[in-house]
């Protein structure tokens, strides 16, 4: 049976433009975590880039550095295929602040602000939501191991956010989902206004966050654990099939990878 389209009011859309690559870092060594490291915002146009680095052409940077060619180490060196020279960028520069001075510079963070090449068009094109566009029917498989129609939620204002259960850094993944917790409890609070809304938190990777484990986690983030019944908030995931176009359609960029 065809479905069609609909339009969902979204309340609340946190998307998460992150590489995962970040999410997994190895623990620094005794040596490296001695060091301080200190953080900077730099702008500035790209000049010539290689496998593992960018020439600059930055503005000022009050405390680190006057406006100045020179190269920078990428944190993560597969962003280089979408930098050209004469792009406009804006980066974060980490380095390690001791004695002799900064050392291990390095960019990441690194955020295209500006086309030298407006005709270029990347291989994934993202489509970012705004107020009453037409969503898609995605399906997806929720901790009851049931699949969900994004339809079925019509005439009701969703919330929804994109985690991974793996996710080991507090101010990601975690935090969202604290932040729908107390949302959840604030809108039980509201009788009318809880009935009129639904939570859902998608996860973008079906290959580990099964229904078993999205149900375990949902329950620990609700507070009820093996007793919760799942009706006003829902954890689930998209089929690996149906991945690329759920995050594409909602701006989130999925980096996948063995860590």
């Amino acid at each position: 049976m065809s479905r069609k389209p609909f339009s969902i009011q979204i309340s609340l859309l946190f998307l998460f433009i992150a590489l995962l690559a970040g999410c997994h870092q190895a623990p620094p060594s005794a040596a490296s975590a001695a060091v301080p490291q200190k953080t900077f915002t730099i702008r500035g146009k790209v000049v010539g880039t290689d496998t593992t680095h960018v020439t600059l052409d930055g503005e000022d940077v009050p405390g680190f550095m006057e406006p100045m060619i020179m190269d920078y180490a990428l944190k993560d060196p597969s962003v280089v295929s979408e930098l050209h020279p004469g792009d406009r960028i804006s980066a974060s520069v980490l380095a390690d602040h001791g004695p002799e001075g900064y050392t291990n510079v390095r960019l990441d963070n690194i955020v295209v602000i500006a086309q030298a090449r407006p005709d270029y068009k990347p291989a994934i094109q993202y489509h970012v939501p705004t107020p009453g566009d037409i969503v898609p029917d995605f399906h997806l498989l929720n901790q009851n191991d049931r699949t969900l129609h994004l339809n079925q939620f019509k005439g009701k204002i969703v919330l929804l956010t994109f985690i991974y259960t793996r996710c080991p850094l507090a101010d990601f993944c975690p935090r969202m989902s604290r932040n729908f917790a107390d949302i959840d409890k604030a809108l039980a609070a509201e009788p009318a206004l809880y009935n009129q809304t639904h939570l859902l938190s998608i996860s973008f990777d079906p290959a580990y966050d099964t229904p078993k484990v999205l149900r375990s986690y949902g329950g620990a983030y609700t507070g009820n654990y093996t007793n919760e019944k799942f009706i006003h908030w829902d954890f689930a995931a998209p089929s690996e099939k149906d991945l690329p176009a759920l995050t594409q359609f909602f701006n989130v960029g999925v980096t996948p990878g063995d860590s």
